[in-house]
């Protein structure tokens, strides 16, 4: 505490309190047998009752609050805000904890002992630890604050040490909790850890915290008990307490006087591992500056609502523990069983105190928050397994507990099928296992269960399926393609290989391809839907072989090659081929396969001095192959080791589109800042779940020193300290525009891989300073909102909608597409609307262009149906273009019209396309 803190303190604590103190003697108000049943506990309460009715008529305090000594509902505190504001110290209150020292007999309080009455099991008395600690803890308390002042008095690095511990428990909520580690508590274990001389006084504030988190995670670190030797032999010291305190973790020795972590958990000396990896390779911001919200931490969050429920404090609000505690313990128990290997780690927290708590209504609020699940899981092929083992039915005890703990669900081998999902729906097993659990053993409804995993799923699904499970069928149809393009022998260099590069093949396409019924080889049947789309979107494929020298005769040879490729697939196979200079489309098993052609030599024709614009677009043409299908190649293999990496990767890009964003960060980004996440999760791990994964990509986005760092993605591990020297230093040289002009960066966003180490690829150009200003403000207000969306107890579906709908009243001009003007108008999540602004332009739709083939279409041959099949057509594409082109011949103006602007692309739209300015509405604000 600074000085003016301290000063502050005395202002208000030193005419009243001190004053106040003076009128009550402890031998008066208590009892000899007062820590019996509670009556010590009632006192206390009503003591702060009668302070803060003394403190409310001060002037010199501006409110006095109720709240509790870690969550402990018998334990209320005060804490007090001072009439006077400081801008020194904002925030600045005071907490009251009353003590009671000397005020029973320690041996009366031993650990073993029963204090509350009504805890028996059959007539026969227990133990009530948690009881006694509760009460040491006031009667201890001073003596111990005494004593490590004495230890921190003059040792300034033990100082800096404990302020940067607790920065770093609170920025993680789920460690910063009232069963696990507080800022008193942090300060005994460095006052414990200086009387067993684990450090001393030769030590450095950063050795000093590492030789901490090392010690915290260390299990025989708490099962030794955490206490402090009192040397003062006072009447409390000379009567020590046993050695056995029990409880889940911890217990004293016989030299304790008092285990100060009775509150600790089992679960949370587990959480506290987390940092164990930051803690041995992890840099400063991973380990203290970086917020570990629940939700961004645990892989799956559940959220009961327990408000109302009778059964939580049906054996009484406070016995040993108190009522809370003890279902947390339930629901941890039987989640832990139920789940079994498929988690690392289930952590409760039930932060129960009502946020505005006001003791005189009693302990019946007290379930209004709702109780949190965090899961930590296991690798997915454990998490999403259908099949569960059960015990051999020869062991008849193993095989009498497991029925009863599954019931009707149970066979004694297995239970075959009984989390029998789709492979795209995978992810909801554990949904299924846990609303089972809790609802058999603890009577929960269902709807007072809320699984955090599916409420997304909205924006990836297709009607009642997700397009991603037509992905074997796709990649069957490809490996049929690759092998054909190999066996072709009527070609003058062999296609050595063929490189997918379309990222429906790698599982990270929102809208992967779905088989469409006219794309088939000649003679196919052909079943046509009431709505077949006119539309059919391609995937890219490459091939390679050996070339000539020559850039000319290179062009010229990937023409001639690409005509009779198409020409041998429809000779040999009978499969529908249309072949153009740069590509030929295929179309065969549902799908519309685009191939090029890519040589190596390509990019080794800029080192040449004297360029003709023909040699410039063969490099630019195969550098970009070159880059795609290095890209491709990593996050396939990233894919192989992450499969929850496909699904993050989607949400990502529909956020991205849905904000409108995926003109300035194009999709092989999105991919890499994904990426990102599961090679560099410190002080996480890599996600293991969509929604997860989804909060820490927005996190990224808003967090990450964009300006003075570069991203650095690499998949294969190759680049080493060489690699990624240089692209510090090619980073370097893209920000040295920026000492002059802020604004003036080309690579606003600077991502580099080992393919890409100048970071040219895919962000050279955007996002730009403007663009990515606005992505991070944006990516911040959404993971704000998804993180409350997670905590809060809420039902209301609509609300996880906002994470994908976009304010349109930012914008000076807003253009509304007819709908069913767009080649897949199935795929809008939501319809655009804008209730303010003026209309200053109104156009009809086209009658030329529908997505759907029309009805008296249908009934013509399967020919001429496939004659209508529009392939890569976009018009939407197209209108985008028109309004680019027009936007930059109208960049000279002084005033820009929009609604000129706007029409003149309609017109040039109809000479085009026939599609421009009829398929548009213009809204000005």
């Amino acid at each position: 505490m600074d000085l003016k803190a301290t000063e502050l303190l005395k202002e208000v604590q030193l005419p009243y309190l001190s004053a106040f103190s003076k009128l009550v003697d402890d031998t008066e108000c208590f009892h000899e047998k007062d820590y019996l049943n509670h009556r010590y506990h009632g006192k206390r309460c009503l003591y702060l009752c009668v302070v803060k009715k003394y403190l409310t008529s001060s002037p010199l305090v501006h409110k006095v609050e109720w709240s509790t000594l870690q969550n402990e509902a018998r334990k209320p505190i005060l804490i007090v805000h001072p009439a006077t504001k400081h801008v020194e110290v904002p925030g600045f209150v005071v907490r009251l904890i009353p003590t009671a020292t000397s005020l029973f007999s320690t041996s009366k309080l031993n650990p073993e002992r029963n204090n509350v009455r009504a805890l028996n099991q059959g007539g026969i008395s227990q133990a009530t630890p948690k009881y006694n600690s509760s009460i040491l803890e006031d009667m201890l308390m001073e003596e111990t604050t005494e004593s490590m002042k004495k230890i921190f008095l003059g040792w300034k690095e033990l100082g800096e040490a404990l302020v940067l511990l607790k920065v770093w428990a609170r920025q993680r909520t789920s460690i910063y909790a009232h069963d696990c580690l507080n800022g008193f508590l942090l300060s005994v274990i460095l006052a414990n850890l200086a009387r067993r001389n684990r450090i001393n006084n030769s030590m450095k504030t950063m050795q000093i915290v590492r030789v901490t988190l090392t010690s915290m995670a260390t299990p025989s670190f708490w099962t030794r008990g955490l206490y402090l030797q009192m040397k003062d032999q006072n009447a409390i010291s000379k009567e020590k307490t046993q050695s056995n305190q029990k409880g889940p973790v911890v217990k004293g020795n016989q030299h304790a006087t008092f285990n100060l972590a009775f509150r600790m958990s089992t679960v949370a000396t587990l959480t506290l591992k987390c940092f164990e990896k930051c803690g041995d390779g992890g840099g400063f911001e991973e380990i203290f500056m970086t917020k570990i919200d629940f939700p961004a931490k645990y892989d799956h969050c559940i959220r009961l609502n327990l408000e109302g429920r009778s059964e939580v404090f049906a054996s009484g609000y406070c016995l040993d523990d108190e009522c809370w505690r003890v279902y947390e313990q339930k629901v941890h128990d039987v989640l832990s069983e139920g789940l079994s290997d498929r988690v690392k780690l289930v952590r409760v927290l039930w932060r129960n105190i009502p946020s505005k708590y006001l003791v005189e209504n009693g302990l019946s609020k007290f379930s209004s928050e709702p109780l949190l699940v965090g899961i930590s899981l296991n690798s997915l092929e454990k998490s999403s397994r259908v099949i569960d083992i059960g015990p051999n039915p020869e062991n008849k005890e193993e095989a009498l507990k497991f029925r009863k703990f599954w019931g009707e669900k149970a066979e004694l081998r297995r239970f075959k099928d009984v989390w029998e999902s789709k492979q795209w729906e995978r992810h909801l097993v554990l949904k299924k296992i846990t609303e089972y659990v809790l609802t058999r053993h603890l009577s929960l409804p269902k709807e007072n269960i809320t699984n955090i995993v599916d409420q997304l799923d909205f924006s990836l699904v297709h009607g009642a399926t997700d397009p991603i499970s037509h992905s074997a069928s796709l990649l069957e149809a490809f490996d049929v393609l690759s092998k054909r393009l190999r066996l072709i022998q009527d070609i003058p260099l062999k296609v050595s290989a063929v490189q997918p590069l379309d990222s429906a093949f790698r599982f990270t396409s929102v809208f992967p391809p779905e088989p469409h019924p006219l794309a088939n080889e000649k003679g196919g049947a052909v079943r046509l839907s009431r709505f077949t789309s006119s539309c059919i979107q391609p995937l890219e494929l490459e091939g390679s072989g050996n070339w000539p020298m020559d850039e000319v005769a290179i062009e010229k040879t990937k023409c001639a090659f690409l005509i009779k490729i198409g020409e041998s697939l429809k000779s040999n196979w009978g499969m529908m081929c249309t072949a153009t200079e740069d590509s030929v489309d295929v179309l065969m098993s549902g799908y519309a396969f685009r191939l090029k052609i890519w040589h190596e030599r390509g990019l080794s024709l800029l080192k040449r001095e004297t360029e003709s614009d023909q040699v410039k677009r063969v490099y630019s043409t195969d550098k970009e192959l070159f880059f795609r299908s290095q890209h491709s190649n990593m996050i396939n293999g990233l894919q192989s080791r992450y499969p929850v990496y496909g699904p993050v990767a989607r949400l990502a890009k529909r956020w991205v589109a849905s904000h409108l964003f995926s003109t300035c960060l194009v999709e092989e980004a999105i991919e890499l800042l994904v990426a990102y996440l599961f090679l560099k999760p410190l002080p996480y791990e890599a996600p293991s779940s969509r929604i997860t994964g989804f909060l820490r990509f927005l996190l990224l986005l808003s967090d990450y020193d964009w300006t003075f760092a570069p991203l650095i993605v690499d998949i294969n591990e190759d680049l080493g300290t060489d690699g990624e020297k240089e692209i510090t230093e090619n980073f370097m040289l893209a920000r040295k525009a920026y000492e002059s002009n802020a604004q003036d960066i080309k690579h606003a966003m600077f991502v580099a891989t080992g393919y890409d180490r100048s970071s040219e690829a895919w962000t050279r150009f955007s996002p730009n300073s403007s663009e990515l200003k606005r992505l991070v403000a944006y990516a911040r207000s959404s993971a704000n909102l998804l993180t409350k969306l997670v905590l809060e107890d809420h039902s209301d579906s609509l609300r996880w909608e906002c994470l994908f709908r976009t304010p349109l009243n930012n914008f000076d001009a807003v253009v509304l597409l007819h709908r069913d003007k767009l080649p897949h108008p199935q795929r809008l999540l939501f319809p655009s609307e804008l209730k303010q602004g003026l209309y200053v332009a109104r156009g009809s739709p086209s009658k030329i262009f529908h997505p759907f083939l029309l009805h008296e279409e249908l009934k013509g041959s399967a020919e001429e149906l496939r004659n209508k099949l529009l392939v890569d057509f976009d018009p939407l594409k197209c209108f985008l273009g028109d309004i680019e082109k027009r936007g930059l011949e109208g960049a000279n103006e002084e005033e820009p019209n929009p609604t000129k602007l706007l029409k003149g692309v309609g017109e040039a739209g109809k000479g085009d396309d026939n599609i421009g300015f009829e398929m548009l509405e213009l809204l000005i604000e």
